[in-house]
């Protein structure tokens, strides 16, 4: 019965430390971080991050979504 919880007890922790080192649990959340372009911004969501990553580079940058009842370009970081 020991030797079957020692098993397990290495088994999870070789899944943990795996985990961890491969970055599978990091989170794809991007935050807005600027504003670019005129009010309102008449482009596609691609316009809006061509002028993103013209404006502040990328990275930085690593998108660009037209939002807002007003059609502002957000860009997110």
């Amino acid at each position: 019965m020991t030797k079957n919880i020692n098993s397990v007890s290495i088994t999870v922790l070789f899944f943990v430390l795996l985990v961890a080192s491969t970055e599978i649990l990091k989170s794809e959340a991007q935050t807005f971080c600027f504003e670019c372009g005129p009010v309102p911004f008449l482009g596609t969501n691609a316009d809006c991050f061509n002028c993103c990553k013209t404006k502040y580079g990328s990275p930085p940058v690593v998108s660009g979504v037209v939002e807002g009842s007003e059609k502002h370009c957000h860009c997110y970081c």
